[in-house]
């Protein structure tokens, strides 16, 4: 494998149905709202095909190390509400798929992200070989504030008052945000 090739498999297990998650995670645009500590900016660039699949989204994101990646994502495969997959480009090219299965509790799904991918960022392409685990940890913070914020947002949404609601925390916020433009 090139050293600038990442291959991740994350998994979370929340307490809700794979439909709540399937809502939340397809609905590209509002991830800067509910995961801020990686998504900066969400913009989508080109709406579904009659086939329900092709919207292109361009994202400005970050983990928890001082640069930031400009990439886009196209829809290139949907199971409501069981997963979907993208096709990455520009910093980073590749393919990630979510995954959404019900546990046998009925409570609790269970998310798979893989996440196949290329990184073409030049800081990321040239010094993989040497900070790739570093660059590794960076990926698996990024998904653990993920995790974190998608416990928040189900919460947030299944809050039966104002009160109730505004009492759930803040989710992360972004790391070094001084240095974001």
């Amino acid at each position: 494998m090139k050293s600038n090739r990442y291959h991740f498999v994350t998994h979370w297990k929340v307490e809700a149905t794979p439909v709540e998650v399937y809502e939340i995670l397809e609905q590209a645009e509002q991830l800067p709202r509910w995961w801020p500590a990686v998504y900066l900016e969400v913009k989508t660039t080109k709406e579904n095909d009659r086939t329900g699949t092709g919207r292109e989204v361009s994202l400005y994101t970050k983990g928890w190390l001082p640069y930031t990646l400009r990439w886009q994502s196209r829809l290139s495969t949907k199971n409501p509400p069981h997963g979907f997959s993208i096709e990455a480009f520009g910093d980073l090219r590749g393919r990630g798929t979510w995954s959404f299965e019900r546990d046998e509790d009925g409570i609790h799904c269970y998310i798979t992200y893989d996440w196949q991918v290329e990184a073409t960022k030049p800081i990321l392409r040239y010094f993989s070989f040497l900070l790739k685990p570093v660059f590794s940890a960076n990926h698996h913070w990024a998904m653990r504030t993920g995790e974190e914020s998608l416990r928040l947002e189900l919460q947030r949404r299944k809050a039966r008052t104002l009160e109730e609601r505004n009492s759930i925390a803040t989710p992360p916020r972004p790391t070094f945000a001084w240095l974001i433009k």
